[in-house]
């Protein structure tokens, strides 16, 4: 079901295996006998950020499910600081489906951040971000506790630890999500549209944590339609159409200088 693909494509930067912390090679992906993603190959950088654009529908979040194995690709390989991520090599070398609970260790190196926040509401801000490291990490809960009041404070949110998501505004809610990603040290952030379920007037407190994180050297991927955040942040922009790569570039590149008529058309749409 896995299999190992052809080589990555030119999207990638030319860097050392040690500082790449996302490879995927020809990762595909079919639903209801329609290919969303038709051999998908990517290479990111320690520290890089890379910006997601196209149009709905383009394959962009399916193929950022299929790095956290939320969706298992058809085949292709996704490693991610050097470790697949939904398969694994067995004793004979070869390289086969990992296990459910298999896949829940290795994406244990991944943060994912939703569009609707995919918060409990039953448990306050303070709760949602401790449950992952006592529960995926065996950490006890004083320690998980004072990271998570860290975690919060990072994003602006010291002061809601007890609130709970009912109580918080849109914006208050994904940096409540953020701060339970980054509670679990991943190596690798995805977001997936960060700003696209909530009100203008609060889509720059989000887009304000996510500048901290880039500044700070965090490896993020983010699927976006705000082209000027994209403009600002990335460090490369990667365009989607109909399930596949067809054009990448800096932000300069990519939005000033586009190559490919259908990143053309699709700017002139939205710029």
């Amino acid at each position: 079901m896995i299999g190992d693909g052809a080589p990555p494509d030119s999207s990638g930067p030319s860097v050392d295996d040690a500082e790449l912390i996302l490879r995927t090679v020809d990762v595909r992906k079919s639903f209801g006998g329609q290919e969303v993603l038709k051999g998908v190959s990517l290479e990111v950088a320690r520290g890089e950020v890379v910006v997601l654009i196209g149009p709905s529908g383009s394959g962009k979040t399916t193929f950022l499910r299929c790095i956290n194995c939320f969706e298992r690709p058809d085949s292709g390989t996704v490693l991610v600081n050097g470790h697949y991520i939904g398969s694994k090599v067995n004793r004979q070398g070869r390289k086969v489906d990992a296990s459910t609970r298999e896949i829940a260790h290795q994406r244990a190196e991944i943060g994912f951040v939703f569009q609707h926040f995919n918060l409990f509401p039953n448990r306050t801000a303070l709760e949602n971000v401790m449950l992952g490291p006592v529960k995926a990490q065996g950490m006890g809960k004083e320690k998980a506790r004072s990271l998570a009041i860290e975690q919060l404070e990072k994003v602006g949110l010291g002061t809601k630890v007890d609130t709970y998501p009912a109580q918080l505004s849109g914006g208050q809610k994904q940096r409540v999500a953020i701060a339970r990603s980054l509670a679990m040290n991943p190596a690798l952030m995805l977001f997936d549209e960060p700003t696209s379920a909530l009100d203008p007037e609060v889509i720059g407190e989000v887009l304000t944590v996510i500048r901290d994180l880039a500044s700070e050297g965090m490896t993020m991927i983010i699927v976006s339609h705000e082209i000027g955040f994209a403009r600002e942040v990335a460090d490369r922009v990667v365009m989607f159409d109909d399930g596949q790569i067809v054009e990448a570039g800096t932000p300069r590149d990519v939005f000033d200088n586009p190559v490919q008529p259908r990143t053309k058309s699709f700017l002139s749409k939205v710029l």
